[in-house]
């Protein structure tokens, strides 16, 4: 084959392919395209002429590409393509349908622009983004009946626990069209096709329009890196094949080996590297979504022969072409492995990612909180997870305790992980919460898993739904969530350090396992973030850590609190005013009280305006500072330079505690 616009990095001219609706002074038809090099003659059938297998042959185009308008045909029809080559003939789905009755049934035509968006959406800064990650088929609750694998609707029904947790972008597990109704997702049949089951494009659709409405981005993970290996449309899908491998999609040497199945797309034929680009911008086209995770990356840029310089070009077409159409959506690789070139601009080689998933934090993370025995805890570790950063940018990494890998696969929830069938004990409750603050303080993009924050147990399977009577039992677990997703994307006004890039750990006490760090933006008052972790069934009531500034501390979160649970001791104490004594090479200093297995989080209210008296309380005091300065500049909080009825109101609104 000639060698197309594909490999130079820019999409081709190549015609819309699969089936596309259009409307002429005639009205509605259709227009069926398809690549098959090695077809003698080839054919569509389907709903709309009684499935004929002769009716409407395709004429060849050149370039391997036949095409058939046909007036009259519309959304909804069903249909397939018959394909002639040397004297066999083959029943084929469309590579390019965008929606199926079922993994083996016909495709159906659609039309991607009949939904009606109803909300607007602009992606969030990446450091002000808070992941859940969650699988369609066993978030929402069952159907009367028990009905099972769940849906997009009934997922529909909790996005409001997720606002009042505090969410903003959910990452949903892969939903291409796969084998059967249940499944991860992680074997994709139709790249291009929604599964069927959660409810097709419509249902998808409906889902990311009620996200956008609760302020939630939406990202969808995509398996490219391997195909079904059941179920698959393209498979063979000419007839021509090599080595009894895929045909005209797929390699057909060691190339196509995989630990999934010999079921590689072929990275190196610019038709297949323009179809699963075109899959990639049909999320953004048709779905508006926010962002993607691209899966096993690894084993795109790397095959049984070795390196594959093919994989990573095509990685790199695809972030530049993302970046360009689609700026400040967030693109992230699951590569697992120590690449910072994942993550580096292409203009240097890189593959132009924007972040990639962390295997550096949660595993030692992991390890920390889910050894038995508190001597055995390494606090340098967890240190070297709170700083990792691939290519000096911790935003260039999501970071979890909790994922669809690291509760599966031989591995469970982290309460499960702490005591093995007792995953509501006290223990596992401190201890997974204690993780879980690390992610929310650490730099980085964090994400959580479906349930964790209401303890979910054992394992994650698609055959079991979440259990979401937890969140009521677990109701304080939750609200623990609730309050450091607040404190880490700077809702309260007083935390801003927790979105910024830098941190110090300038405390880390190996023998006590406690740990101290410093987390800024820009530094100051409402900015600079100090966190203490304890990770050691031991309370203190005199503990001394180091502070970056001088004046009043106040505790913004308190792991121990008995308001997250009964069994907590809510050992801490109020403000604390730091104390003129350098410490762990900061300039100020406190002794602080605080529980075992417990995180607490302090800083400095920001410049309060309507406390006119520095007491940090807006009260009547203020009020009538106000009154007593009235005509004047001597309390002019409005910054008209006039102390008058618009100051007055200014401080009856504030009324309270600063922040």
């Amino acid at each position: 084959m000639a060698a197309s616009a594909g490999l130079a990095g820019e999409p081709s001219s190549r015609p819309g392919m699969g089936a596309t609706v259009y409307q002429d002074q005639d009205g509605w038809g259709t227009t069926f395209r398809t690549w098959t090099p090695y077809a003698q003659a080839v054919y569509v059938t389907g709903s709309f002429n009684g499935w004929s297998t002769n009716t409407h042959p395709l004429q060849a185009e050149g370039n391997d590409l036949w095409s058939l308008d046909i007036p009259g045909v519309w959304a909804g029809h069903e249909y397939q393509f018959i394909i002639l080559n040397d004297g066999n003939t083959y029943w084929r789905n469309d590579p390019h349908a965008r929606k199926l009755t079922n993994s083996t049934g016909p495709s159906i035509i659609i039309n991607p622009d009949q939904y009606n968006w109803q909300h607007q959406f602009q992606m969030h800064d990446w450091n002000e983004l808070v992941i859940y990650e969650m699988h369609p088929g066993t978030f929402g609750t069952l159907l009367e009946g028990g009905i099972f694998p769940g849906n997009f609707d009934q997922a529909l029904e909790h996005l409001d626990h997720l606002v009042s947790l505090g969410i903003n972008a959910i990452e949903v597990m892969p939903i291409n069209e796969f084998a059967g109704n249940q499944s991860w997702g992680y074997n994709p049949g139709h790249i291009f096709s929604v599964e069927s089951h959660y409810g097709g494009p419509e249902g998808f659709k409906r889902f990311v329009d009620a996200c956008h409405e609760r302020n939630i981005a939406v990202m969808v993970d995509i398996v490219l890196n391997h195909l079904g290996p059941s179920d698959l449309g393209c498979w063979q899908f000419d007839g021509w094949h090599e080595n009894d491998l895929g045909g005209i999609y797929f390699y057909n040497d060691a190339r196509a080996v995989t630990p999934w199945g010999d079921t590689r797309p072929n990275f190196s034929r610019d038709e297949v590297r323009e179809w699963m680009w075109e899959a990639v911008l049909q999320w953004f086209d048709e779905y508006r979504v926010d962002g993607l995770r691209m899966d096993g990356t690894r084993w795109i840029e790397w095959t049984e022969e070795g390196n594959n310089p093919d994989g990573w070009s095509w990685m790199q077409w695809i972030n530049d072409d993302l970046d360009a159409l689609y700026p400040g959506k967030l693109i992230c690789a699951e590569d697992m492995s120590d690449n910072h070139w994942i993550t580096k601009p292409t203009v240097e080689g890189g593959a132009g990612f924007d972040a990639q998933w962390d295997p550096w934090f949660v595993h030692p993370v992991r390890e920390v909180v889910e050894t038995a025995d508190d001597d055995y805890r390494n606090m340098w570790s967890i240190k070297d997870a709170i700083t990792f950063g691939y290519n000096n940018d911790p935003f260039q990494r999501v970071i979890y305790t909790e994922s669809h890998d690291e509760v599966a696969n031989g591995r469970t929830r982290v309460p499960e992980a702490i005591w093995p069938g007792n995953p509501d004990s006290y223990y596992s409750k401190k201890r997974s919460t204690l993780a879980a603050g690390v992610v929310m303080t650490s730099p980085g993009i964090p994400m959580i898993f479906q349930g964790q924050e209401f303890l979910e147990d054992g394992w994650f399977t698609d055959a079991n739904p979440l259990d979401w009577e937890r969140a009521s039992t677990y109701s304080g677990i939750t609200d623990l969530y609730a309050d450091l997703i607040a404190l880490r994307l700077n809702r309260p006004g007083n935390t801003r350090g927790l979105t910024g890039e830098n941190v110090n750990v300038h405390h880390v006490n190996d023998w006590d396992k406690v740990m101290a760090w410093h987390r800024w933006l820009n530094g100051g008052e409402g900015d600079d973030v100090v966190i203490l972790a304890n990770f050691k069934n031991q309370a203190w009531n005199e503990y001394r850590i180091g502070f970056p500034r001088a004046g009043t501390w106040k505790p913004r979160f308190n792991s121990d609190a008995v308001r997250y649970d009964d069994e907590f001791t809510d050992h801490m104490i109020g403000d604390i005013v730091v104390e003129n004594i350098p410490w762990d090479g900061m300039p100020y200093s406190a002794s602080i009280r605080f529980g075992p297995y417990s995180m607490v989080i302090f800083s400095q209210s920001p410049p309060c305006l309507n406390d006119l008296d520095g007491d940090g309380t807006v009260s009547v005091d203020d009020l009538l500072n106000v009154i007593a300065s009235w005509g004047t500049s001597g309390a002019d909080v409005t910054g008209d330079g006039l102390t008058d009825v618009n100051d007055l109101l200014s401080v009856i609104g504030a009324f309270g505690e600063c922040p």
